[in-house]
Order: structure tokens, then C-alpha cells, then sequence
């Protein structure tokens, strides 16, 4: 983590005020929904959990480089207003006192927001992003950014200004990406709640790395702004815990109708805060094979598969069965590669040499693109949505592996080859998230397992059009009858 120094001054100021180390851990350990509750009681003060966060930030952070901007003084001072508030009563948001970092993808007025690019190495915001405003208005207290890699492209969280984030399942291998600062802050319990972006696979593959919860929301679900595509399906942000009962009450934060954005869906968020119980007797899953052919570790694979029986005790009724993707990957590259080219190609035209050859390549590419190959990749989009949406008219829920390899050595950019089976592009590993995102439908990364070596494993469940809750409550239910997430890195 590279702080300036007054960022460093201040964070050594917390490390010698005197705080109970044996208390560190019990707080940070605890349940987001548990602080929050503990927090509206008065059993915990705002600034006692930010006192507790900063000091595990402090410990763990070099270690891993999660979180890379950190705002002590601004955060302390939020930690105070918080408390006057709890002290005062009445109306209180439902993150008050949580501390919190944003992923730095998202614009935070009157802090630094690189994009992981040294083109935006000083870049100070002048305004918030929506979610970052909603997350201000629910209560939480901001205490820093995430790393990501640049500009959020790859499942690999690395980059030129900051470097790369380590795994802290196994410090030499990667974290995924690219929300892989959020994921690994969370799993170092560094942070109870964290936000990401996603779309080919980055809060499912660094949840998956990092065995932490991550949610793709259906679009609209959690409107974004500023938002240049804004009716654009396949990007979209959501949230990431250490459970699945968290990312739902942080969901409930997150989601809602906002004007800005012409993908907003009109439910209210506070929907996500119920209890997430339910019975699972008779539902019918559909439970992937090949995904049409594409390779597949076989330690993710037989740590996938060795779940299957879990959903069947749970009452599910579990076939074999999966939808047609055909035309899946070059719909997606199309899109991806036309919206890349759309958003960089000014900066690439004035700033060429500050790019990374894989993000440079993809704008080369879109730029090369005739409206007549941009159309019929978005007819093809709306093939697979209706294949997708008539295979779940039997199933009500789709189970396959988040990524298709483990999480493999941080020196290494990408995956190349699967069981002998080249990769042609940097993410061509990833597959088995972005089909998903070309149908549109929410998909959750649950904890499932870990690889003869200890390394972290998730498991994709995806439901219907627009059903995020069914999606939550059946992620919900798994990990129960698992416990899997409840391992911590035992750095730690």
C-alpha cells in the first residue's frame, strides 16, 4: 500500500492510541449485520470498529497491498458525527458506522481515484459516484479504495501504480480480479462490507480466489452513474461480504430506482434486508457438465461436483442439464471489445504508452468493428437471453463453477492454457462467468471448497431474469449446510 505521508502519519497515530489488541479480532470477525446491530445498541461505538479495522489494515495490509488509498483523518471524523448521531436517536441509515472502501473504479469527491492507471495516478474527484453516495447515505464510514487492475480489465488485480494484490490464501498466487482488493480486504477482515464491478466475472472470480461472497445483481438492480452506456446490460455493481446474509443487507443499501440511470429497476432495496429463509423441497436445479466444451481444472471441477449432494440434501431435485451458449463467447468479446473502444480510445489516441498491451489490443479491436458486427452481436445477445430464459423455465436455478482454474501464481498475468487447451485472450479462462453475464440473469460465488494445495474454490448459482432474491436465498442455504466460507486465511 503506497500512502503519502500524512496518510502514514496518521495511521501510525491510531497504531500507538492505545487500542485493545485482544479486542481487534472479536470485532473485526464479527458479521456485518452483527456490527451494524451492536452499533445501534450502543454496544459498540462507530469509532471503536473503524479504532479495530484501522489496526488490522495496519497489521495485515503489507502483506497483501488490498487496500491502496486510505483516508484516516476523514474517516475518524465520520466515526465521530456517527456517534453523536447514535447518541442523539432517531432515524439512523442502515451501514451507520460501518467502515467501508470503495473499489477505485469509483469516483470519491476529494479522493484520489486512480483506475488503477497511471493516467489517473493523482486524480482527485470532484463528485461521488451514485453508489458511493448511497453508500455515504446509508451511514458508512469511508475509510479508503480497493486496488484493481487497470481499468478494471482482467481477472488478474495488478497494476502500474499501486502493483499487485497477493492472495492471502496463498500469498503467492493471485487474488483474481478485478474487484481482488475488495475480496481480499474482506477475507483479511480488514473490511465487513465491500462494493465491486462486474463484467465478465470480477466479483464472482475474486470471491471465488478469495473464499468470500460475491454478487453480479441483475442490471438495474444497483443503478450506476456516471455511466457513459448507460442501457449497456453487460457491466453492472453489486456487493461482497464474507456471507451471503451480508451482501444481502449490504444489497439493500446498494439497490433502488434512481433517475440517473435508465436501467434502474423501480424495486425499493430495503426488500434484500428480510430474513432469507426459505424451504428448497422440490425445486429443480440444473447442474452444469462441459459449458459446451470448455476446459475445466479438475480440482475445480471435483470440488464443484463434490457439492452436488448438498443441494440435494437440502430437498433440490438435481439434474444434469445446461443451456446452449453457442455464440456466447464471440457476443461477448464484440460487446466488451466495441464498449472498450468506445471509453479509451481518446485516451489511448494521447496517452498510448501508459496502456497495458491486452487493454490496447481490445480497443484495436472495437475500433475495427462495423455497426453491422456490433448489431449482430446484440442480436445474438437476445438469442442467448431467450435460450437462457426458457432452459429456467424448468430449473429454477443454474450450477456451475465461478472460474474455471484455481487461483494461480501472481507473477503470471493470465491463464494461458486449461488441460492443454490454449487460451487465445486474456480472459478466455473466464468463460464460465461471462457467459452468464450475456444472458443477463444474477449469479452469486459462494465458497465451496478448497485445492489439495489450500487454495479457495467457488461455486456459481444462477436463477431467473430479475430473481436476485431466490438467487440470495439459495446461496444462503448452501453455505449454511456447508461452513465452508468460515475458514479465514491462517496468516491471519
Amino acid at each position: 500500500m503506497k500512502l503519502n505521508r500524512r496518510e502514514a502519519a496518521a495511521l501510525a497515530a491510531v497504531a500507538l492510541a492505545g487500542r485493545a489488541e485482544a479486542a481487534v479480532p472479536e470485532i473485526c470477525g464479527l458479521s456485518a449485520v452483527e456490527m451494524a446491530r451492536r452499533i445501534r445498541a450502543k454496544q459498540l461505538s462507530a469509532r471503536e470498529v473503524l479504532a479495530a479495522h484501522l489496526g488490522q489494515i495496519e497489521r495485515v495490509n503489507p502483506k497483501v497491498n488490498a487496500i491502496v488509498t486510505l483516508v484516516v483523518e476523514r474517516g475518524q471524523a465520520a466515526a465521530r458525527a456517527a456517534d453523536e448521531a447514535t447518541a442523539k436517536g432517531g432515524r439512523l441509515g442502515p451501514l451507520h458506522g460501518l467502515p467501508i472502501a470503495h473499489k477505485d473504479l469509483q469516483p470519491t469527491k476529494g479522493i484520489r481515484t486512480t483506475f488503477g492507471s497511471r493516467i489517473y495516478k493523482d486524480f482527485v474527484p470532484t463528485e461521488d459516484s451514485l453508489l458511493v453516495e448511497r453508500v455515504r447515505e446509508a451511514g458508512a464510514i469511508l475509510l479508503g479504495k480497493t486496488n484493481t487492475p487497470e481499468f478494471g480489465a482482467g481477472s488478474q488485480t495488478f497494476n502500474e501504480v499501486f502493483g499487485a494484490t497477493r492472495n492471502p490464501y496463498g500469498l503467492t498466487q493471485t487474488c483474481g480480479g478485478s474487484s481482488g482488493g475488495a475480496a481480499v480486504a474482506l477475507a483479511c477482515r480488514m473490511l465487513p462490507l465491500a462494493d465491486g464491478s462486474d463484467m465478465g466475472g470480477s466479483l464472482r472470480n475474486p470471491a471465488s480466489f478469495c473464499n468470500v461472497v460475491g454478487f453480479r445483481p441483475s442490471p438495474g438492480r444497483v443503478p450506476s452513474w456516471p455511466a457513459p452506456m448507460s442501457m449497456s446490460p453487460l457491466s453492472v455493481e453489486g456487493p461482497m461480504a464474507r456471507s451471503v446474509e451480508d451482501v444481502a443487507f449490504f444489497l439493500s443499501a446498494l439497490a433502488g430506482p434512481d433517475g440517473r440511470s435508465q436501467m434502474a429497476l423501480s424495486e425499493p432495496g430495503s426488500r434484500f434486508a428480510a430474513p432469507l429463509g426459505r424451504s428448497f423441497k422440490g425445486v429443480r436445479v440444473a447442474w452444469w457438465k462441459d459449458l459446451g466444451g470448455q476446459p475445466v481444472d479438475p480440482r475445480v471441477r471435483a470440488i464443484v461436483d463434490g457439492q452436488r449432494k448438498v443441494f440435494e440434501a437440502l430437498g433440490c431435485i438435481v439434474e444434469e442439464a445446461e443451456p446452449d451458449f453457442a455464440g456466447a463467447d464471440e457476443t461477448f468479446k464484440t460487446l466488451r471489445e466495441w464498449s472498450g473502444a468506445l471509453g479509451r480510445a481518446e485516451l489511448v489516441r494521447q496517452h498510448r504508452g501508459l496502456f497495458k498491451d491486452t487493454i490496447l489490443g481490445e480497443v484495436e479491436r472495437g475500433l475495427k468493428l462495423t455497426g453491422m458486427e456490433v448489431g449482430k452481436a446484440e442480436m445474438k445477445r437476445t438469442e442467448l437471453y431467450h435460450r437462457m430464459r426458457q432452459f429456467l423455465e424448468r430449473y429454477e436455478f443454474f450450477v456451475l463453477p465461478v472460474s474455471q482454474v484455481p487461483p494461480f501464481p501472481v507473477e503470471q498475468p493470465y491463464v494461458t492454457e486449461i488441460n492443454g487447451t490454449k487460451m487465445g485472450t486474456y480472459i478466455d479462462w473466464m468463460r464460465s462467468c461471462y457467459f452468464i453475464s450475456t444472458v443477463g440473469c444474477p449469479a452469486l460465488s459462494v465458497p465451496a471448497g478448497f485445492t489439495p494445495e489450500g487454495l479457495p474454490v467457488g461455486i456459481q448459482i444462477v436463477g431467473r431474469h430479475r430473481d436476485d432474491w431466490g438467487v440470495l436465498q439459495m446461496g444462503n442455504a448452501f453455505e449454511g449446510a456447508t461452513g465452508v466460507g468460515k475458514r479465514a486465511p491462517t496468516f491471519l
